[in-house]
C-alpha cells in the first residue's frame, strides 16, 4: 500500500482503504487527475517531489534536452514513466511494445531506451537484442536501461548479457529513475 500511495501521489492522486471490519473485506480507492492538453495536474508537484535533498543539484533539469524512448505495454506504467522523466526535463517518447519501439528507433534519434522486460508480444530481452543485431548505428549503441519487476540477481546478468547496460529494480523512486536514466550516458 505505501508503494501504491507514493505512485499514485507522484501525479496528484490519491488512495484510500476502508473496511467494515475483519472479514468483510476491504475497499481501496484511487484518484487519479484527469489529463488535459497531455499535462497531468500534478506535474509540477511531481517534479519537485524529485529534488532530493541539499547535498545534490537538483533533479528538475537533470535530463534536459534528452530524448528518451521509453517502452511498456502497462500503459499506466508508461505514463507515470513519462510523468517522471518529463519532470527531469527529458523529452519522453513512447511505445506500447517492443515492436513499436523498434519502428522508432529506426527512424527518430533517441539519446536512450528505457524498457520493461515483462511485455507480452516481444520480451524486452527480444527487443534488445533486436536493437544490438539488426539496427544500422548508431541506433545499435543506444544506451538502454531494463526497468523490470524481474529483480533476482539472475535477471540482473541476463538482462546485462542481453545488451542493457543497466538493470533497474522496480518498484524505483523517481529520483533513483532520473539519476539512473542520466546515468546511462555517463554523465
Amino acid at each position: 500500500m505505501a508503494i501504491v500511495r507514493e505512485l499514485v501521489k507522484l501525479p496528484g492522486g490519491s488512495v484510500s482503504a476502508s473496511s467494515d471490519g475483519p472479514g468483510t473485506g476491504a475497499t481501496l480507492r484511487v484518484r487519479l487527475p484527469t489529463i488535459v492538453h497531455g499535462k497531468a495536474p500534478g506535474a509540477e508537484r511531481a517534479a519537485r517531489s524529485l529534488k532530493p535533498g541539499p547535498e545534490a543539484n537538483g533533479l528538475p533539469d537533470r535530463l534536459k534536452g534528452v530524448h528518451v524512448l521509453a517502452v511498456d505495454d502497462e500503459e499506466d506504467a508508461l505514463g507515470l514513466l513519462r510523468v517522471v522523466l518529463e519532470s527531469a526535463g527529458a523529452e519522453v517518447t513512447t511505445a506500447g511494445s517492443a515492436h513499436r519501439a523498434l519502428d522508432l528507433l529506426q527512424s527518430a534519434a533517441f539519446r536512450r531506451v528505457i524498457a520493461d522486460l515483462g511485455m507480452l508480444t516481444m520480451h524486452g530481452l527480444e527487443l534488445i537484442r533486436s536493437v544490438r543485431r539488426t539496427l544500422p548505428p548508431p541506433a545499435n549503441r543506444i544506451p538502454a536501461a531494463a526497468l523490470t519487476a524481474y529483480a533476482r540477481s539472475e535477471d540482473r546478468v541476463t538482462a546485462l548479457a542481453s545488451g542493457f547496460q543497466m538493470h533497474i529494480a522496480k518498484p524505483v523512486n523517481p529520483a533513483e529513475l532520473v539519476i539512473a536514466a542520466e546515468a546511462l550516458l555517463g554523465r
